[in-house]
């Protein structure tokens, strides 16, 4: 049997998951236990219960400890865990609030990083909801549609990859990159992702097991959280000097054609490129109710749509933001 390693650090960034945190922690508690692993929710200024119910758990369990987290962003809360707790342990396990994960997710996160000798282990994010919009943007997150065929939206039979949805990563790499850059509220993941690349470190994408992410359930918070993405990517597309990849060159187009659109009462053919994009959408959201024989998901191209918008919208303020003001070295 393989050996596990000594210790692990599961981080937890956390904000206003009342709802959440509780059965969160109690999933994965065993597994801590099993890794000899410390569980830190860094706490981004919760105002909803969250940090009491964190409070109650930690005074039963002592590897269980909250942390304040006074920049609230996800980058921060890491790399403020990993300060307080790295020490001593060989692996960072990163755990999302907002999501689901399997009984034994740790485990195996740990045992593909032992039997690879990978550097970082990601994984698959499969988006799944409830309501009829949150339905329907798991239908738009899980489609190529909305997502440009990122690997990590869908299943991998284990794969050395450029980047995925951040599970696990040897805390000497985390450290010897220089952590999380703070100035990324978005597309943080992405951003160490490449200095990790090029600091010669590696990246598999697990063929075991996978994470469940529960989308926006409103379609101005879908949007908001796309905006966020969009501005996340021309961050590290300017801070790196990269050409964008061709899957997120598409989206780019979405705003100047809105904005094309409106001119269309000058001259129809104004209208033309936004209506095309707009039966795409709207067509894919049709097929696929159709396929799935579940009406509901029809507005998975409106869905889509909103998150092509944000993206682009996102990505063009953050590109034409003046240099001093764009937090951007």
């Amino acid at each position: 049997m393989t050996q596990t390693p000594a210790s692990s650090l599961i981080v937890i960034p956390c904000l206003n998951e009342a709802a959440h945190i509780g059965t969160l922690l109690e999933q994965l508690r065993p597994a801590a236990a099993r890794l000899g692993a410390r569980i830190v929710v860094a706490d981004g200024g919760s105002t909803d219960g969250t940090q009491a119910i964190v409070e109650k758990v930690a005074a039963q369990d002592a590897q269980v400890a909250l942390l304040a987290n006074p920049k609230r962003i996800q980058s921060a809360a890491i790399n403020l865990a990993v300060a307080a707790f790295g020490d001593g342990a060989d692996y960072l396990i990163r755990i999302d609030a907002h999501g689901g994960y399997p009984a034994d997710y740790c485990d195996r996160l740990v045992e593909e990083a032992l039997a690879t000798g990978a550097d970082s282990v990601v994984v698959s994010m499969l988006t799944s909801g409830t309501g009829a919009v949150q339905k329907a943007v798991a239908a738009a997150q899980n489609s190529k549609l909305g997502t440009g065929g990122s690997k990590h939206r869908h299943l991998s039979a284990g794969e050395w990859v450029d980047h995925g949805h951040h599970a696990l990563m040897r805390i000497d790499a985390f450290r010897a990159v220089g952590g999380y850059d703070e100035t990324f509220s978005h597309n943080e993941d992405a951003e160490l992702d490449y200095r990790l690349r090029r600091a010669g470190y590696r990246i598999w994408m697990s063929g075991k097991t996978q994470m469940v992410y529960y989308p926006r359930s409103s379609l101005k918070s879908l949007y908001f959280q796309y905006l966020g993405y969009g501005r996340g990517r021309a961050k590290n597309v300017l801070k790196h000097r990269m050409l964008p990849k061709i899957r997120q060159m598409i989206p780019l187009l979405v705003a100047p054609v809105v904005l094309l659109a409106l001119f269309s009462f000058a001259h129809w053919l104004a209208a033309v490129p936004f209506l095309l994009w707009a039966a795409v959408c709207l067509g894919y959201g049709v097929v696929t109710a159709i396929r799935q024989a579940n009406a509901g998901i029809a507005l998975a191209g409106v869905s889509a749509m909103v998150m092509h918008f944000g993206w682009s919208v996102g990505f063009w303020l953050q590109l034409l933001t003046p240099r001093a003001r764009r937090g951007v070295a």
